[in-house]
């Protein structure tokens, strides 16, 4: 995952801060010492990282912070106010025009993911409602066109293009579509070099000069490292970019491009692909992800992701049927897939506090357990589902063939389920309870499961 390897060892300073307890300006300055090394094997600028200390230093040595109850704690404090800074302290916005469509032009090289992601953020915006529309400007890249048109088809958006014919003409003849048609977005997606040339900048220089665009957003590789960081200060010297989107961050375990691009550049991330589906896509906040740095994780991206990947109505059905009759073995699997739908194990704990120390094994271990659950449950029948206490040693080992188990996982998986049956009528789940305390509970335990505004499975 991002930064994991940064956040280990973050997490190692703070814990011997901690352990001291009264802070001496030797144990600062020895601290940032690490913390140095630490952002320098994250590959972050080494200027940055240099400049990052300096910053946190000056600050830390304060008679207010060494002379607190908490000092360690102040130095933390500390330390995520400046990486904020470092990414950037509020929250960049695409440059929407007051009239007529946004036009974003997306750049980068090839290989960084641009088709892809033009797609992702094409979604981004029909999901709140637009009308994008992609257009395929990339006419030397083999079937690159094609690509753009599976992707916008998966993403529910149309596609413009006219085959292999010069990608001038092909701008002109979107952005009148895009005006006769009342589209909100066109997205352009460009073509890619495998290097920067004069070719390749001269041709986005004149797809510039004719779509007037409000974003030239681009894509740049999180895998890349420093590299990532050339590349924006290249393509901005050159055509002069609004915004950068990080793709594959979530393969990137050092994060030090994203670290690096804004004080570099001075140009803002604005978006980061966090996997290969289309909805792995992200809004980049710097305050969140300065908390999931220093392991405090990241609450609010995941409630957000919840809201818009729980079916709310879906999650109504579910509440007033628990209310009615209770909670049965259909209803889990139903939340099981709902959970799917949040993403992998490892992204979900990643922006739970406390979750920081959890390794990729221990993430692995979690999603194997869910899909053996799963399996299990999809090998009953109906009437077992509904009713588990049907299932004789007969049936179990029915199921246990069924979904690839042994007997002894079904039994564990009975066992669990008849203890969250147990806790649910505590609540007042599917029970006869009744009065104000009663519906407070149910609410309360409702609201965990889905059934409440902003909540999501757990």
């Amino acid at each position: 995952m991002a930064f994991e390897g940064l956040s280990e060892k973050l997490g190692g300073v703070f814990k011997r801060l901690k352990s001291r307890g009264h802070l001496t300006e030797n144990d600062v300055k020895e601290a940032m010492r690490e913390v140095k090394l630490a952002l320098i094997e994250a590959d972050v600028n080494y200027k940055v990282a240099k400049d990052f200390v300096k910053s946190v230093t000056e600050r830390a040595v304060g008679e207010d912070v060494l002379k607190s109850l908490t000092p360690a704690q102040q130095v933390i404090k500390i330390v995520n106010e400046e990486l904020i800074t470092l990414m950037g302290s509020g929250d960049p916005k695409i440059n929407i025009p007051s009239k007529g469509p946004c036009i974003i032009m997306m750049v980068g090289l090839q290989g960084s993911g641009k088709t892809t992601h033009a797609a992702k953020l094409a979604k981004h915006f029909r999901d709140q409602g637009k009308r994008p529309l992609l257009v395929g400007c990339d006419v030397y890249r083999p079937a690159a066109i094609e690509q753009l048109k599976i992707v916008g088809e998966k993403a529910n958006v149309p596609v413009f293009e006219m085959g292999q014919i010069d990608p001038r003409e092909i701008t002109k003849k979107a952005l009148s579509n895009a005006r006769d048609y009342g589209y909100d977005f066109v997205i352009i997606d460009t073509a890619g070099r495998l290097h920067i040339d004069e070719e390749l900048m001269q041709e986005l220089i004149d797809i510039k000069e004719i779509a007037h665009p409000n974003e030239i957003m681009l894509v740049v590789d999180a895998m890349t490292g420093q590299d990532a960081v050339n590349v924006a200060s290249a393509f901005d010297e050159a055509l002069g970019i609004d915004g950068v989107l990080i793709s594959k961050l979530d393969s990137d375990t050092r994060g030090g491009a994203a670290l690096s691009v804004l004080s570099v550049t001075g140009k803002p991330i604005k978006f980061v692909g966090m996997g290969e589906k289309l909805d792995e896509f992200e809004v980049f906040h710097p305050d969140r992800m300065a908390s999931r740095i220093l392991g405090m994780g990241d609450v609010l991206t995941l409630i957000e992701r919840a809201q818009q990947t729980i079916d709310e109505d879906e999650a109504k059905k579910l509440a007033d049927k628990m209310q009615d009759e209770g909670f049965d073995l259909e209803d889990l699997l139903a939340q099981m897939k709902q959970i799917n739908k949040l993403g992998s194990m490892r992204s979900i704990l990643n922006m739970l506090p406390g979750t920081g120390k959890l390794t990729d094994e221990d993430a692995e271990a979690g999603e194997k357990a869910l899909k053996k659950t799963e399996a299990m449950i999809c090998s009953m029948t109906k009437a077992e589902r509904k009713k588990p206490s049907i299932i004789n040693p007969n049936r179990k080992r029915r199921i246990a063939a069924g979904s690839g188990t042994e007997v002894s996982d079904v039994n564990r998986l009975l066992k669990q389920f008849e203890q969250m049956q147990k806790m649910m009528k505590q609540f007042g789940i599917g029970g006869n309870l009744h009065g104000r305390k009663a519906k407070m509970k149910r609410a309360a335990l409702l609201r965990g499961l889905g059934g409440g505004n902003g909540g999501f499975p757990q």
